[in-house]
């Protein structure tokens, strides 16, 4: 037992670091964070490559992920250090006059636990079970920042969140938010980054659109789309107002289907409405 001792004490550091990165995955997933996003950036932390400049600017603006962030640092260095300590004497064992039989073993007994967390790491089902218990201790212990956007925005369903680099020619470049009335045909503008570095967020009607800005805008990917590629001049007025009739009729068809729709409890308000009293 005392020669697998070695090997235990790297495979105990192992699970530890996969543990504190998924517990730092979920964290940071409750910041807002995309899965797979969220993933690579507590495993980037953790073991201190890959961490890219555009994305650490992203991380390290949100202070709830950036004090994560940090955290991961700082285990990832010690972590570094106790496997390293832990893993040098199965080999210098091996070249101080022991046979090669107990180092064999040694060797077999690390890489079955080695595939093992592999496994364990791999198992969709685990992932599940431990992510949920993690969010659950999260949210009842700590105070991150616990919205579910993707939920909140529908981004399943046809939604999505996407930046628009006004260039010269857009149809939206030189007016106003007011001018465009982008929400009429769908669209809402969430901030506006200008050229210069700064961030306007929740714009209003007044608030004026630059070359060279990029516009955080919300709607449906189709929308987007054609947002995206609409030209100034005749053709973008015209491809606006038909944006703007095709989302009328589409709110039209949606209340006639609610108001169709069986057992939905309400009545005809020519029905329900009492008589006007006179005034003597």
């Amino acid at each position: 037992m005392t020669t697998l001792l070695p090997v235990i004490t790297l495979l105990a550091v192992i699970t530890l670091g996969l543990l504190i990165t998924r517990i730092a995955t979920v964290a940071l997933m409750l910041t807002g964070m995309s899965r797979e996003l969220a993933r690579f950036q507590a495993r980037s932390a953790f073991v201190g490559v890959g961490f890219t400049t555009s994305e650490s600017e992203r991380v390290m603006e949100h202070p709830v992920r950036r004090r994560i962030v940090m955290l991961l640092m700082l285990l990832g260095n010690a972590g570094f250090v106790a496997a390293v300590s832990s893993l040098i004497p199965v080999f210098l064992s091996a070249t101080g006059g022991e046979s090669m039989l107990p180092f064999l073993g040694r060797l077999v007994w690390l890489g079955g636990g080695l595939v093992l967390l592999g496994a364990i790491a791999m198992s969709k089902w685990i992932d599940r079970q431990l992510s949920r218990a993690i969010s659950w201790a999260l949210q009842r212990w700590t105070r991150l920042d616990v919205w579910d956007y993707p939920s909140l925005l529908h981004l399943s369903a046809g939604y999505m969140v996407s930046e628009l680099k006004v260039e010269p020619g857009d149809w939206v470049a030189g007016k106003t938010l007011a001018e465009i009335r982008l929400g009429d045909e769908g669209v809402q503008v969430l901030g506006i980054r200008r050229v210069d570095g700064d961030y306007v967020g929740a714009p209003i009607g007044s608030t004026y659109i630059r070359k060279g800005d990029t516009l955080i805008i919300y709607g449906q990917m189709e929308q987007l789309a054609e947002l995206s590629g609409r030209t100034a001049g005749m053709n973008g007025d015209v491809a606006h107002e038909e944006r703007v009739e095709e989302l009328q009729r589409t709110i039209e068809e949606q209340e006639r289907t609610r108001r169709d729709a069986p057992g939905n409890g309400e009545t005809n308000e020519d029905e329900a409405a009492p008589e006007p009293q006179q005034n003597g």
